[in-house]
């Protein structure tokens, strides 16, 4: 086992999962593209699509757990919101797991690039009075949500993805959810999404041991200690931060795309 391996594997799931329980999602959007691109620009590994698809989807349960466990008190989980939302990104998510191995590695990309631009635009809309809503008083479309959740799912299920980067997005430009109400909700809606990925992935032997297990032991370190930054953090701050992130990766995931087209 080489050291310098472990150390930057070990590395990119402690960022990506900090950056999770900070902000609401798997991991996956960070995760994804570090792990495609840095590994093999430091020359000590160098893994597919479909490998980093396996890797990230194994990372974002964890993540989403550790996250969950540290939001499990002061009323942000919302229970409706999770079992509508979770039940439907269950069901895509498993479908798009067991289906992305009959597509290409370069569809799996773009299908990441579609997917991270739709949420950029939607973080990129105004957000006015959503955080003065009390807890008590948060209302959604039940079968709006769970509609969304399922499209989600589907695609989330394709990049190894929990789809919590699209997810928040949603949660607060369409369902109108409050921002640290998205964030706790979204994490275990996520968990729940990152079961039938997982289930998708490992079926179609698409994950690997140990560069998962390292992601997974920097994922329980990272992710709780992200939520404690997190409920410190202005809610206006954090979707700034989330915005910033997902339009950056969007713009680097379709540079690629191009670039290996031409």
């Amino acid at each position: 086992m080489d050291l310098g391996f472990v150390v930057a594997i070990f590395l990119i799931g402690l960022i990506g999962s900090f950056i999770s329980g900070m902000i609401g999602i798997g991991g996956a959007i960070i995760n994804f593209p570090m792990l495609l691109y840095i590994p093999a620009a430091l020359g000590i590994a160098e893994f597919t699509a479909y490998e980093v698809s396996g890797i990230t989807a194994i990372q974002v349960f964890f993540a989403t757990l550790g996250g969950v466990f540290a939001y499990r008190k002061g009323g942000f989980l919302n229970k409706k919101l999770i079992g509508y939302m979770g039940i439907s990104i269950l069901i895509g998510s498993f479908v798009g797991g067991l289906g992305s191995t009959r597509m290409p590695e370069s569809v799996i990309n773009v299908v990441y690039g579609i997917l991270a631009i739709t949420a950029a635009v939607m973080m990129l809309i105004p957000k006015k009075g959503l955080d003065d809503i009390p807890l008590e008083q948060i209302k959604f479309n039940k079968w709006l949500a769970a509609s969304l959740a399922l499209v989600v799912g589907i695609g989330a299920g394709i990049v190894g993805a929990g789809g919590a980067f699209l997810l928040v997005p949603i949660m607060l430009t369409v369902l109108k959810i409050p921002t640290r109400v998205t964030i706790a909700s979204s994490l275990a809606i996520t968990l729940i999404s990152s079961i039938g990925a997982i289930i998708g992935k490992v079926s179609s032997g698409q994950v690997e041991i140990l560069p998962s297990f390292i992601m997974v032991v920097a994922s329980l370190i990272a992710s709780p200690l992200g939520v404690l930054a997190g409920k410190r953090v202005n809610t206006k701050l954090l979707q700034l931060i989330l915005a910033i992130l997902i339009v950056t990766t969007a713009v680097k995931i379709w540079i690629d795309i191009f670039v290996s087209s031409n």
